[in-house]
């Protein structure tokens, strides 16, 4: 299946349609998933509170030999364990990419409690979208250290492996989804893409190989987004043929919008924002209505008149980031507020005139 077929999946969401970046508060399972499931696109809970095993870097790197990591999510990868078992590891990788028995790749209940209870309410429910997530290839080894002292970026085998195994892992969970009867949503978690330089020859391979992840999701029918809750290169991400781009949107629109050649190309492929619109920072201070009228501002400034309307209906919207740290009352109020947010911006969308054939993204 190609891109741009896959993409057009994105026009049968409901307008404005809800969902979660991932990780939630709950220490009960059962609670969790109720919550997640009540957003327009139901999404995997992850939930690291009591289970370090299930933050961003560890789950991503469950089954790398010589990997273990400590209560705040930093992994460390012991060198000789690694090579010891490198070959045997990496053989594994190709043969289930190869046959496409991607089982062994999935989240065991380590990495993701909740991922076969999610699994059967998709199927259940015969929910049509069903959204997924998994930390991405530039986050994870930039993040993730060798036992010499480098981050895993610069050891290339270990670098080149972890790449296989995000990729093995982010075919297992499209192809799970599918299998379940929905069309998979996959984000790739990537707050690492601060540090993004196009200066720097291997970010440049970094980028290319995000560029094939996302290719290798969409041919395996699986719509592609990238998290993104730092500021970055946004060009850059604007060009990878990516399906859904999800932004913080205090921190980014405003800086994504800049990017207008960019921006609108994206657009016009058929592409999507996903718009973080609740801030998720306890600090913060901020009405619903205010961060509406914000969007409004921005993307008025930016799409034409004639557009806008169908522009801000195939948007997506969330929480700014993931929820665990907060307390499960404060993740319940993110979710009222963003209905709130949504019937706003749907309100917005309806008053304006129907898209010309011509015009319309």
């Amino acid at each position: 299946m190609t891109a741009p077929s896959i993409r057009r999946a994105l026009r049968l969401l409901p307008p404005c349609a809800t969902t979660g970046i991932g990780s939630l508060p709950h220490t009960q399972q059962e609670l969790a998933l109720q919550m997640a499931l009540q957003v327009d696109v139901p999404y995997l809970p992850q939930l690291p509170s009591d289970h370090p095993s299930e933050l961003m870097i560890p789950s991503a790197l469950e089954g790398l030999p010589g990997m273990s990591f400590d209560g705040e999510g930093l992994c460390l990868v012991d060198m000789e364990t690694w090579l010891g078992q490198r070959e045997g590891f990496g053989m594994s990788i190709e043969v289930a990419l190869q046959s496409g028995a991607l089982e062994a790749f999935e989240p065991s209940s380590q990495a993701c409690r909740a991922w076969k209870p999610f699994l059967w309410e998709v199927e259940t429910r015969k929910l049509p979208f069903a959204k997924v997530q998994i930390a991405g290839p530039c986050t994870v080894r930039w993040v993730a250290m060798a036992s010499t002292g480098k981050p895993a970026s610069e050891v290339e085998p270990l670098d080149q492996q972890i790449f296989r195994l995000l990729l093995a892992k982010s075919m297992a969970l499209v192809r799970a989804v599918r299998k379940a009867g929905a069309t998979p949503i996959l984000f790739l978690d990537e707050p690492g893409l601060y540090a993004l330089d196009r200066r720097n020859p291997r970010h440049l391979l970094a980028m290319q190989e995000l560029r094939m992840l996302a290719l290798a999701i969409q041919r395996e029918g699986g719509l592609v987004g990238v998290h993104c809750c730092s500021n970055t290169d946004w060009q850059a991400l604007l060009e990878l043929g990516l399906d859904v781009l999800s932004i913080d949107v205090r921190l980014s629109l405003d800086a994504v919008l800049e990017e207008q050649p960019a921006f609108w190309s994206f657009l016009s492929c058929g592409a999507a924002l996903s718009l973080g619109i609740i801030p998720t920072d306890l600090a913060s201070s901020y009405q619903v209505d205010e961060l509406v009228e914000a969007v409004e501002a921005g993307l008025r400034a930016t799409v034409p008149a004639s557009d806008f309307g169908a522009v801000l209906s195939q948007m997506l919207i969330t929480p700014a980031c993931g929820l665990a740290m907060r307390s499960v009352v404060d993740s319940e109020r993110s979710f009222d507020e963003l209905r709130q947010a949504q019937r706003l911006l749907r309100q917005l969308a309806a008053a304006e005139p129907a898209p010309s054939p011509a015009h319309a993204p």
